[in-house]
Order: C-alpha cells, then structure tokens, then sequence
C-alpha cells in the first residue's frame, strides 16, 4: 500500500521552499561534471530510440528538462509539488509541465523512449519502490531506458538506510540494491557510476543506467 503520509510531506515541504530550491539547484547541477557526463550518455541513447521523448520524473523547476530538450530530446516532466510546476513553467514555457507522483504516472503505456528519476526516488519509501519501477516500466517503450540517480552507501543488507533530510525523510540506496529491484521491475542494467562525495555532499551519488526489456 503507497504510503500518502509520505507523499503528502514531501509535496508540502518542496512547496514551501520551491523558490529557494530554484533559486539554489541550477547552478550547483551545471557543476557535478560527472553527473552531467552520464546524462549526455542518456540523452544520446535516448535520441537513438524510434520516440525520443524523455520524462523527467521529480523534475523540481524544470532545469535538467530544459538541459534535456537542449540536447535535442523531446522533454516534458512532472512533479509532485504544484508549486515546483508552476516555476518550471514560468521558467520554460515552451515545455510541458505537469502535477503527478511517479506511483501513479498519467501518461499511456509505452509512450516514451526514456525516464529519468534525478535524485527523485530518494523520498520514496523502499515498500513503494517497486510500485515506482512497476510504473517507469509501463510507460517505457520496448528498449526504453532509464536513468536513476539517488544518494548511496554502504548500506547494510536491507540494502537501503534512512536518513535526514530537510524536507522529509529520505533514503540512502546502494548500487546493487536499487539494480536488483530494476531487474526485478524488468529492466537491465547497462552502466553504473558512482560519485565520491565532494566537500558540501554528505553521500556520494550513484546513478543508474538501464534498458527495459523487449519482452
């Protein structure tokens, strides 16, 4: 059963501070090298897919959208808080923005060529995890990939660790947690990276490249 007290905090908090979030993400996005490098990887498979159309799921004010429609991708995303929405359409009007939880996706089956979840499913609750991946999968394409990035560790045999966040909680995955549940899900894993923690991280980040399967 999805856990609505979760989500209800998570779309509250991001909406009391979605405009300093705004203000404060970009510029530190355009800095994680590495992390931009395996989204260039992304957006080139992508654009190699029959739809290149991507979702950017938890897409916050719409910069890694935009990043990903400047990349030659047709881009649309959705968030969970209104108020991030309404930024990310006042910020890129000439993209499509939407209200939606990554558990219950409005979009037709198979109707994109990629999904990416950049440190969006850090506030899902591991139990609703698989509903998560249930639901990438099913609007994916045959082939389709996705790219998912959250915080990591060693993070013990749940695989996953709770921790602090100021939002709401948040969980820290290891890589090898979260690719079997994508394999579990249908997927198969194509590339991992995993970023050390830099002098303002507290986790490194690990980012996960997958293909959802033909059959």
């Amino acid at each position: 059963m999805t856990d609505t007290r979760a989500l209800e905090l998570t779309r509250r908090n991001y909406d009391a501070m979605a405009q300093r979030y705004a203000d404060w993400v970009p510029g530190v996005f355009r800095e994680q090298t590495l992390d931009l490098a395996m989204l260039r990887a992304f957006a080139e498979l992508v654009g190699g897919q029959e739809n290149p159309t991507v979702l950017d799921i938890g897409c916050g004010p719409g910069h890694v959208t935009s990043w990903m429609a400047d990349l030659g991708l047709a881009a649309r995303g959705i968030d969970l808080s209104p108020a991030m929405v309404e930024l990310a359409r006042n910020a890129h009007p000439e993209l499509a923005f939407d209200t939606g939880s990554m558990l219950d996706l409005e979009l037709e089956d198979a109707s994109v060529g990629g999904v990416l979840a950049h440190f969006s499913i850090i506030h899902t609750p591991p139990a609703d995890v698989p509903t998560a991946f249930a639901e990438f999968a099913r609007v994916l394409a045959p082939g389709g990939l996705l790219l998912l990035s959250f915080q990591t560790g060693d993070a013990g045999p749940p695989g996953w660790t709770a921790f602090e966040h100021k939002v709401s909680p948040a969980f820290c995955w290891s890589i090898d947690a979260m690719s079997a549940r994508l394999t579990t899900a249908g997927f198969d894993e194509m590339a991992r990276l995993r970023v050390e923690a830099g002098p303002s991280d507290r986790f490194p980040g690990g980012h996960v490249l997958a293909r959802k399967r033909s059959r």
